[in-house]
């Protein structure tokens, strides 16, 4: 991802989610986790300006994983953090869009993972307890951000019932961080959804160079037999991204409208200009 794509998801990530801390969350006593849950803890119970809770805690956690994740994560985190807690503070003059706690918690939590995921995808976070994610993640790859995201927040829940002893809010609160980590996972899952094409056909080396000029993708050639006729054909290997198929489709056709089209769903691919989303 180029750098200035990665800054404007990183812009758009933090203010999604500030927008959701502060316009829904933090006026309902919703805690969802994470540094925002702490914020709104702090603000109800010591009147602690939200954006200064994000900037002191993410400063401690990012001295914690600057050694682990690196200078160029915690670059991109510190400017995430900065944003995040500058929306925060920002939002916070707004009124509340809602007083009904379900509704609060329903599209808080949806715009917090929304938010959360458009940063992670800029390779970033917006700072706090996600730089304790990213590092358990560092150590344990095979894990998804979104889960790890819920098991480390919710020990902030806990914290809330013990701070605000209020269990219908607590509920609410593993309401909201359950489905914010969802979005987490459902976005990050979707952006590394790939197609698998593979073309049979009796133009293949015409087919192939036409799809390689009108496309980055690269085209592997198989040779293929027909079990039923014996015929000796083309097969016709691609990996592409699903915004790419119709044209890829549209291509193969042009030169070979008898061509048999096969696509599938790959969960992941890496290498060849096939980016991973984690």
């Amino acid at each position: 991802m180029s750098k200035i794509k990665s800054i404007i998801y990183t812009i758009i990530g933090a203010a999604l989610t500030g927008f959701a801390v502060s316009v829904f969350l933090t006026p309902n006593k919703i805690v969802s986790g994470g540094v925002s849950g702490l914020s709104t803890i702090l603000y109800q119970t010591l009147n602690i300006a939200p954006g200064l809770t994000f900037a002191v805690i993410n400063i401690i956690f990012l001295i914690i994983g600057v050694k682990i994740l690196g200078k160029e994560f915690t670059i991109k985190t510190l400017f995430g953090a900065g944003l995040l807690s500058l929306f925060v503070q920002l939002f916070s003059y707004l009124p509340a869009i809602t007083d009904n706690i379900f509704l609060a918690s329903f599209f808080g939590g949806t715009l917090y993972g929304l938010g959360s995921g458009i940063v992670f995808i800029a390779g970033a976070s917006t700072g706090g307890l996600d730089i304790i994610s990213r590092i358990i993640q560092h150590y344990l790859q095979h894990f998804p951000i979104g889960k790890l995201l819920l098991f480390v927040n919710g020990l902030v829940i806990v914290i809330s019932l013990i701070a605000f002893r209020d269990t219908e809010l607590a509920l609410f609160g593993i309401f909201t961080l359950f489905f914010s980590s969802f979005c987490v996972d459902w976005l990050i899952k979707k952006l590394n959804i790939s197609k698998l094409a593979f073309v049979i056909t009796d133009k293949g080396e015409e087919m192939s160079k036409k799809l390689i000029e009108n496309s980055s993708r690269g085209i592997t050639i198989l040779k293929a037999i027909g079990a039923y006729s014996s015929q000796k054909r083309s097969l016709l290997f691609c990996a592409l991204k699903e915004k790419e198929m119709p044209a890829f489709q549209k291509n193969v056709l042009s030169i070979d409208e008898d061509a048999f089209i096969v696509c599938f769903e790959s969960q992941q691919i890496i290498g060849n200009g096939f980016y991973i989303y984690r």
